[in-house]
């Protein structure tokens, strides 16, 4: 009797650890396959994002500054000129005459001049010889000031028709781009009137990118120990701005009505990538500082915020809330939630559940 009881308890031991093995493969089987990431510090930019909009280094207002009729326009519009290039001709024939005539009253100066110096000359010596009276001499000597002040203002005369003359030839004052010509061929156009602005001219190489940063932003900015933070720009297709810019402009007080500092940045532009009037998103580096990163494949998020997969005790997935600030390439930068030596999980993520075994693997 003893002998069967003996037996019946070796064979249901045998039972139980053949059961408790195959529990253990089954779990073994339903552990889900996973790649991850083991957190250390590592060196990020300190970045801050902005939308920024883009406007020429230069925007000047090409003007008539004599009257006339407008002859010709020499330009295309749309097209970069360089400085010193001819916009526009205005008709000369009425400014041609207005020197003709300041020349020959300056003629006429010249010649009373010379009439007034001979008479002061003549009387003088009659004045030593007391044949006339010093009072005469006086009034010869007074006309030859007046005689040469007159030919002062006359050379003036002079100068002014030959500037007039020469702003027949509208030039452009800076290289740029030209704008829409604003007065059509014919028109009789009047320096300090609507009439006299005849087109725009644009300076974009360097081009001007203005932006605005919290003020809690530019604390934090101003904050950090740089001299003049390297400006990224992102193009609207995404694409990044090959050339790095710089800042070239921050303000000094804080806008009231929306809480942000105005700032601007200029970067290269030779070969007009950028055109002004653009929206384009700038990241303003300010250095590097060390972080926790994770791939932003990895950040998900729940009612809670934004969480991430870890890799707990006993090798089960535990969900970890997160606090994320800027983007780092491909990367999150996490600013609460997780530590240096923690696993994240990177992929498979809809299949975890907390506490679910997980199986790392290679990342293929």
């Amino acid at each position: 009797m003893n002998r069967i009881a003996l037996t019946l308890l070796v064979l249901f031991a045998a039972s139980g650890c053949t059961r408790g093995d195959a529990q253990q493969k089954a779990a073994a089987l339903a552990a889900v396959p996973v790649s991850a990431v083991q957190l250390a510090p590592k060196a990020v930019p300190i970045v801050f994002e902005a939308v920024a909009r883009t406007e020429g280094s230069k925007e000047v207002q090409i003007r008539a500054r004599v009257a006339g009729i407008l002859e010709r326009q020499l330009y295309t519009e749309g097209d970069p000129v360089r400085a010193g290039a001819r916009l526009f001709l205005i008709d000369r024939a009425p400014l041609e005459i207005d020197l003709q005539q300041a020349r020959a009253s300056l003629a006429q100066e010249r010649a009373r001049q010379e009439q007034a110096q001979q008479d002061l000359d003549r009387l003088k010596g009659l004045a030593d010889r007391r044949a006339i009276s010093q009072r005469e001499a006086d009034q010869a000597a007074t006309g030859l000031k007046a005689a040469v002040a007159a030919v002062q203002l006359a050379e003036a005369r002079v100068r002014q028709s030959e500037l007039n003359l020469s702003y027949a030839s509208v030039s452009a004052p800076i290289g740029g781009i030209t704008g829409r010509a604003q007065q059509s061929i014919g028109t009789l156009v009047t320096p300090g009137t609507d009439t006299s602005l005849l087109t725009t001219l644009t300076q974009t190489d360097p081009i001007w990118v203005r932006f605005a940063l919290s003020e809690a932003e530019y604390a934090r900015l101003r904050g950090f120990d740089f001299k003049n933070p390297e400006v990224k720009v992102e193009l609207p297709d995404g694409s990044g701005y090959p050339e790095p810019g710089r800042l070239n402009f921050s303000s000094s007080s804080v806008d009231p009505s929306l809480g942000t500092v105005q700032m601007r940045a200029v970067l290269p532009n030779p070969r007009l990538q950028l055109l002004p009037g653009q929206y384009v998103r700038v990241q303003v580096v300010a250095g590097t500082q060390q972080a926790l990163v994770v791939p932003q494949s990895a950040v998900m998020q729940n009612e809670g915020g934004r969480f991430v997969w870890v890799v707990g005790p006993e090798g089960k997935a535990a969900q970890r809330q997160i606090t994320v600030g800027s983007w780092v390439g491909a990367d999150w930068v996490v600013l609460e939630g997780l530590k240096a030596g923690d696993t994240v999980i990177v992929d498979n993520l809809l299949r975890l559940r907390a506490g679910t075994p997980v199986k790392l693997q290679a990342k293929g």
